[in-house]
């Protein structure tokens, strides 16, 4: 009796005592830790740093792989869309028309791609160390962002060279260029962020995704200006949020189309509801996907 009372006792004290620190999991879904990023951005440097040396390594060109590939895609592009299929470019030359959308076709596919395998190709470090799991995809995001300003460069001295031979004329909206990138890193990461907690659960999905990836390029208009989309069919095309993206960078810097403050609406509004349906997903399966992975 005497020893049941000692018991209830001692239960009660440890009830009524405060905690020093409570180790609990994250239970929020909208608890972003925007400081904690800030806190590991030496990391997301480290990250960023790796990914842009261990990628070209080994390899015999380097870094001239980013200029490589673009030059090659635009010369193909140039004999089979422009040359043997004679799609429409808007009277603007073929071959830095076809390198505006690849320019800005490649990052968005890399992107997309990498961040949608984010938590297979790191199940070996998430499941030694903490740290915002975020990290991550932003890390996918600024790396392959080094990337496109390689090609960007390239793509600029080609603007140049027809400028000067006065065959395209630019304008002033080239100045939104930054904004125009922002909305494309957005989108590529939250629809990635989905796809990377779906497949988690189902690994096929990673062999659908870089089919379905490829299958996407063309109902966007890389290799072929939206005007030239049969106005039948225009509204289904226009349903791509990419669509305006593209056409604002044929206008602004091949002076080529049609565009205006309008066709931003869309984009804008899809990138901040994708990114934030994307965080949400990634945060809840980041807590158990070690389970599935």
């Amino acid at each position: 009796m005497i020893l049941n009372s000692t018991i209830i006792k001692t239960v009660k004290d440890n009830q009524n005592q405060e905690w020093d620190s409570v180790i609990q999991s994250q239970s929020s879904l909208f608890d972003l830790r925007i400081k904690e990023l800030w806190h590991y951005r030496d990391l997301l440097a480290l990250f960023v740093k790796r990914d842009f040396v261990t990628v070209y390594k080994q390899t015999i060109l380097g870094p001239l792989w980013f200029f490589i590939q673009p030059i090659l895609t635009t010369i193909t592009f140039t004999i089979i869309f422009g040359n043997i299929a004679q799609l429409s470019t808007d009277g603007a030359p073929k071959v830095v028309f076809y390198m505006a959308g690849i320019t800005l076709w490649n990052y968005f596919s890399s992107c997309l791609t990498t961040v949608s395998g984010v938590f297979n190709s790191n199940a070996s470090i998430f499941g030694k160390v903490y740290f915002p799991r975020l990290i991550m995809p932003l890390t996918i995001v600024i790396s392959n962002l080094m990337k496109f300003g390689v090609q960007y460069l390239l793509f600029i001295c080609f603007v140049v060279y027809y400028a000067l031979q006065g065959q395209i004329k630019p304008n002033l909206w080239i100045l939104l260029t930054p904004y125009i990138i922002l909305l494309m890193a957005l989108i590529a990461m939250g629809v990635g962020l989905i796809l990377s907690s779906m497949t988690t659960k189902y690994k096929d999905l990673n062999q659908l995704i870089t089919f379905g990836v490829q299958l996407f390029m063309y109902a966007t208009p890389v290799i072929y200006p939206s005007s030239s989309v049969p106005e039948k069919y225009a509204w289904i095309i226009n349903l791509n949020p990419l669509v305006g993206l593209f056409d604002y960078m044929r206008y602004a810097y091949l002076g080529v189309g049609n565009f205006s403050w309008d066709l931003l609406i869309y984009p804008s509004l899809f990138a901040v509801g994708i990114v934030a349906i994307g965080v949400l997903v990634f945060n809840k399966v980041q807590k158990n996907f070690m389970d599935t992975v």
